[in-house]
């Protein structure tokens, strides 16, 4: 039996804090209110110039405590 694998996110949205896995419908999706315009870049791909991206990373509460 093959499971069903969950479909990778695009390579910047990888990255972004935004982007999170709906558990309940089986795929990744932004959680930002896109626009008609941002949300036609978004489903060609063209993240890269996203003005909602937000980097995931988990440390950065650590480093602003050192």
């Amino acid at each position: 039996m093959s499971e069903k694998k969950k479909q990778r996110p695009l390579s910047n949205c990888e990255l972004c804090r935004n982007y999170v896995y709906n558990e309940e419908e089986d795929y990744y999706e932004c959680e930002i209110n896109l626009d008609e315009d941002e949300y036609v870049r978004f489903l060609q791909g063209d993240s890269s110039r996203c003005a909602y991206f937000d980097p995931d990373d988990e440390y950065k509460i650590v480093r602003h405590q050192m």
